[in-house]
């Protein structure tokens, strides 16, 4: 099953996919794809490293998940932006490699017949990027959620902490 929880920032996704992950299981894992840039960075990692328990089990990950020994387990997949801007420099912005990377990866992760709850941004609901670059990575992301989307059971956007859902499954 994946979920995708989707949001702005500071709109509460972290935090309602933990609590939610552990509504499901008494030992979630956590992936963290991260690479840490700079001191601010930093701060931020340790803020939401200190926001979990000993019952998680944490994994740091730029790429390559399904290599993680995930299988029956419930994940949080944090988060999507971070995951895709690895791809985006190890490709040199090329959003085609990125995407088709990142595609491969989600149908990978799919195999492992785990519990997803996989969170990312909503940064195209903001201001139109000024950058080249810019444009090009909010295209990347606007695309990417969109697969992950598609492949959902279950996408919830984030407001102000609330939950909204999207996309809910159909009771047959």
């Amino acid at each position: 099953m994946m979920i995708l929880i989707t949001g702005g920032a500071r709109s509460g996704k972290s935090r309602f996919a933990q609590q939610t992950a552990l509504k499901l299981s008494k030992n979630p894992v956590y992936v963290a794809t991260a690479k840490i840039w700079d001191a601010d960075f930093q701060k931020r990692v340790e803020r939401h490293q200190s926001e979990r328990g000993i019952e998680w089990t944490a994994y740091e990950a730029e790429k390559d998940l399904w290599k993680l020994p995930l299988q029956d387990q419930v994940v949080v997949i944090d988060c999507v932006t971070l995951w895709l801007t690895n791809y985006f420099v190890l490709f040199k912005q090329d959003i085609d490699l990125c995407l088709k990377a990142f595609r491969e990866e989600i149908n990978l992760l799919k195999e492992k017949q785990a519990t997803y709850l996989i969170v990312t941004n909503e940064i195209g609901m903001g201001l139109h990027p000024d950058s080249e670059i810019g444009r090009k990575f909010a295209d990347l992301q606007g695309w990417a959620n969109q697969f992950v989307a598609a492949e959902a059971e279950e996408v919830v956007l984030m407001v102000a902490g609330i939950p909204l859902y999207v996309k809910k499954p159909t009771i047959p």
